[in-house]
Formats: structure tokens, C-alpha cells, sequence
């Protein structure tokens, strides 16, 4: 799924000056106050953002990874590919100083970016941490002037990335995946 914003990014209180594109879906929120939950309602809630790999229990994120269906990881090629991410952003649940959503990108820096293993605790599912950790992470990315940001997603969640504005190959646009075969003995 690819995401682009129609205008450039700007900061908040400044006008556009490009007209919208064709086929184009506007992306979520390039303003703190556009969020759809605000940092200070999830933090009332018990909820803080991380934008840093610092404090993070890789450990504790596997245990999100494989609570959603992914296999589990060994912990240091999960600390190797940190090392290697643009972008992060978790959410830490205070009461257990565990994380409880996270998300990553990596890319180039300035035209492209993937956004890579969004996960939420299925105990904290439903109370919009997915959306929150996608939206800021979105707007992180347009802030450093990333226009064309893709991610892989399972096919059951493509309703989740929808209203956040990314769209399954736009302009026919087809990903590929590099896929080595067995050889037959």
C-alpha cells in the first residue's frame, strides 16, 4: 500500500501553495492537533509515545510480535534492525512499563519510506493506539519532506490503513518481492 500526500508538507498555519494532484488520497494528520487522540487524553490514559529505541524491552516487543502472529524473533537482529530505522514510535503503558503499540520506518531520508511491523498488544486493541503510533509516525515521516511512504500489510487489516489514507496500487502500481526457489535434488 503506498501513501502520498496531495501538497507538499507544511507546517501547521501555512497555505498550500501546489493544487491537489488526481488520484491522490489525502494522508491523516501533518498537525499535532489534527491528531485523532491527543498525547495528553492517551497519557490521562496511561499511555506514553516513545520516538527513541531508548527504554525499549526488546523482549517485551516480541512478546507483541508473536501475540500478533508474527514469528518470534531473536532479539538481537531485532536490536540490528533498530539500529538501521529512520523512524520509530512506541507506546509504553505505564502501569507495566511495557510496550504496547509500535511502528518503524526505513527508507532513504528524503523521497521514500516503509513503514514496517505495526503492532498492537491484542489486550490493548480497539481503543485506537494503532491508529495514534500510524498517524504521528505518518506525520514524522512528512515533516522530514517524505512524500511516498508504502507499507506490506496482511490482507484482513487493509480496512485499518484505508482511513489513514495509504491505497492498494495506486496508478497500478505493483510491489514485488524477491523470492528465492528450492532447487529440486
Amino acid at each position: 500500500m503506498l501513501l502520498r500526500s496531495p501538497i507538499p508538507f507544511t507546517p501547521p498555519l501555512v497555505k498550500p501553495t501546489r493544487p491537489h494532484q488526481r488520484h491522490v488520497v489525502p494522508f491523516a494528520s501533518a498537525a499535532v492537533s489534527a491528531f485523532s487522540i491527543s498525547d495528553e487524553s492517551l497519557s490521562s490514559r496511561g499511555f506514553t509515545f516513545h520516538r527513541t529505541i531508548d527504554n525499549l524491552n526488546l523482549d517485551s516487543l516480541n512478546t507483541v510480535f508473536e501475540a500478533v502472529g508474527f514469528p518470534r524473533r531473536d532479539v538481537e537482529k531485532i536490536r540490528v534492525a533498530l539500529e538501521h530505522t529512520d523512524a520509530v514510535l512506541w507506546v509504553e503503558y505505564e502501569k507495566t512499563r511495557k510496550p504496547v503499540a509500535f511502528a518503524r520506518a526505513t527508507g532513504d531520508g528524503v523521497f521514500n519510506a516503509i513503514i514496517w511491523d505495526v503492532v498492537v498488544d491484542p489486550s490493548f486493541q480497539g481503543i485506537g493506539l494503532g491508529k495514534a503510533v500510524m498517524e504521528r509516525l505518518v506525520s514524522d515521516l512528512a515533516e522530514k519532506g517524505i512524500a511516498n511512504i508504502a507499507l506490506y500489510s496482511e490482507p484482513r487489516v487493509l480496512g485499518f490503513y484505508r482511513p489513514l489514507g495509504f491505497v492498494v496500487d495506486p496508478d497500478g502500481i505493483r510491489g514485488m518481492v524477491y523470492s528465492r526457489k528450492s532447487k529440486k535434488i
